[in-house]
């Protein structure tokens, strides 16, 4: 493996705790009637078109013009986003922050988020501004996991994508830098997530 120089992070639910759940489980009694909501109606591929750059107010007015029966649950899923954010995850964070004082790597965040909301969490979590650079694909209008995304990436910031490290909690964004030749992790838990990275001696000889 060449030596790898640069540590790329997504963000939801590898280092901030997202959940609709946090919101609609208060909004619905009936499970099966939120599972169906958050299946069929503010599906995962409508909000990542906000994640891509199409605004909330537009987001919003299309679904309560389809199903205006769930105009109140449509409307809170920004109108209350905020109360989606469990906060940090605190073991990645501070994998990150000893990753950061090392001072060996470069470290990036790619992530999938709303233009409008990402200034929510920005003000909210110093973590947020030790990166050396980020992409947030709602201020690029593109998103995980197209190639350009990727590509900007490591055009911006100088990054050699044989000397990257990419962690993300999403399989399709995991697939998708790999074919881009950049060595990932499929984050599942900061514990998973520190036994490889020592494996790999990018965590040797730093704080347990």
């Amino acid at each position: 493996m060449k030596n790898i120089t640069t540590i790329i992070f997504d963000l939801g639910n590898v280092l901030i705790d997202w959940n609709p759940d946090y919101v609609f489980d208060k909004l619905f009694t009936d499970k099966e009637a939120k599972k169906h909501f958050l299946q069929n109606i503010c599906t995962s591929d409508w909000n990542e078109q906000q994640d891509a750059g199409r605004t909330i107010k537009e987001a919003t007015e299309e679904l309560v013009a389809k199903f205006p029966e769930h105009k109140d649950p449509i409307e809170a899923y920004y109108g209350k986003w905020i109360e989606m954010i469990g906060g940090p995850i605190h073991d990645t964070v501070e994998i990150f922050r000893q990753l950061k004082e090392s001072g060996r790597y470069k470290i990036y965040a790619l992530t999938n988020w709303s233009a409008e909301l990402f200034p929510l969490v920005l003000a909210e979590y110093e973590f947020l501004h030790w990166f050396d650079g980020r992409l947030v694909s709602g201020e690029e209008k593109i998103r995980k996991p197209q190639p350009e995304f990727y590509q900007l990436l490591l055009d911006r910031f100088e990054i050699n994508a044989d000397e990257a490290f990419f962690i993300d909690d999403n399989l399709r964004n995991i697939k998708a830098a790999e074919a881009m030749g950049i060595r990932s992790h499929h984050f599942t838990s900061p514990q998973k997530l520190k036994e490889e990275l020592q494996q790999l001696q990018l965590l040797n000889g730093l704080a347990k």
